[in-house]
């Protein structure tokens, strides 16, 4: 499932085709995804500005003039395609090709920008675990998806001292508890094992040893709260884990695979300089972590 950079750099590859673009058509080319879609779903769309395009965790949020709130997420498979008639085809280089299989592209904005110019930003999905909603822009906080995710981790929002407030008293492992969507929304398991590693924390440390007895965050609980926001931001930079958005004027995107520091590399060498650990690997909430048993504490 796309994490948090991967959702970034897609919003910030179709912000420049939604953002100012009216609906002029909408294609809704089956009931359901995940979930059902609302049952008035094109109408409350069509002929509406999408006035910004946003992302809370790992959902994409475009507001339409009227107040309503379009909610989209990927899913497991789910991606977007921007087409015009110039040219049918996304831009970009694909080392891991998205589908394009017409009979999986199950949502169709057609949109005119303020400029007048056509173009299609299309939604494909082969396994639908993706959906979308609307929701009205005062109940957006409230909502079922949104009321109990817990703050961005990217800006200065998330410090020392606001692990320590988190992690007070817990006694789950330190990836259990960054995995937890309550405490810190849109982490996932790629960027937290990436994030531990730059720390130098084992993922197995109980949460609740980064804080001191007055309360106070001890200094790995500063360091990793930095090299959380720099893991991300490293990672939107390089376009993400799975895909990579070029971030051109027409919002093209593309996708690559990322090279990271322990995920993914079971058995081999350390990155850390002068440790000589091996990359291991565990099972943990029946997610694959890795890391350097070595260097790691």
């Amino acid at each position: 499932m796309p994490e948090l950079p991967e959702v970034e750099t897609v919003k910030r590859g179709l912000a420049p085709t939604f953002e100012g673009g009216q609906l002029v058509r909408v294609d809704q080319n089956r009931p359901d995804l995940r979930f059902p879609f609302p049952s008035d779903f094109v109408d409350r769309l069509t002929g509406r500005v999408v006035t910004s395009l946003s992302r809370r965790s790992k959902y994409l949020l475009a507001d339409i003039d009227c107040g309503d709130v379009l909610i989209m997420h990927l899913g497991m498979s789910g991606s977007f395609r921007i087409e015009n008639d110039a040219d049918n085809t996304t831009p970009g280089s694909f080392a891991h090709e998205r589908s394009k299989d017409p009979k999986h592209d199950h949502v169709v904005f057609h949109l005119k920008s303020k400029d007048g110019a056509a173009a299609r930003i299309i939604y494909n999905d082969p396994r639908r675990f993706g959906f979308m909603d609307l929701v009205a822009r005062p109940e957006l906080e409230a909502h079922p998806y949104f009321k109990d995710l817990g703050l961005e981790p990217l800006g200065n929002a998330l410090n020392g001292d606001v692990l320590a407030g988190l992690f007070a008293g817990r006694k789950s492992p330190l990836k259990a508890a960054l995995l937890n969507q309550k405490l810190i929304a849109g982490l996932g398991n790629i960027y937290v094992c990436e994030a531990l590693w730059r720390s130098g924390l084992s993922p197995k440390r109980l949460a609740g040893t980064l804080v001191t007895k007055s309360g106070r965050p001890t200094a790995k609980a500063n360091l990793l709260a930095e090299n959380i926001r720099q893991t991300l931001e490293d990672a939107i930079k390089a376009g993400g884990s799975s895909l990579r958005d070029h971030t051109q004027a027409d919002g093209s995107l593309g996708y690559f695979q990322h090279s990271f520091a322990v995920y993914d590399r079971e058995g081999e060498p350390c990155r850390t300089p002068k440790c000589k650990g091996t990359i291991a690997r565990m099972v943990q909430s029946n997610r694959s972590t890795f890391y350097c048993p070595l260097c790691q504490g």
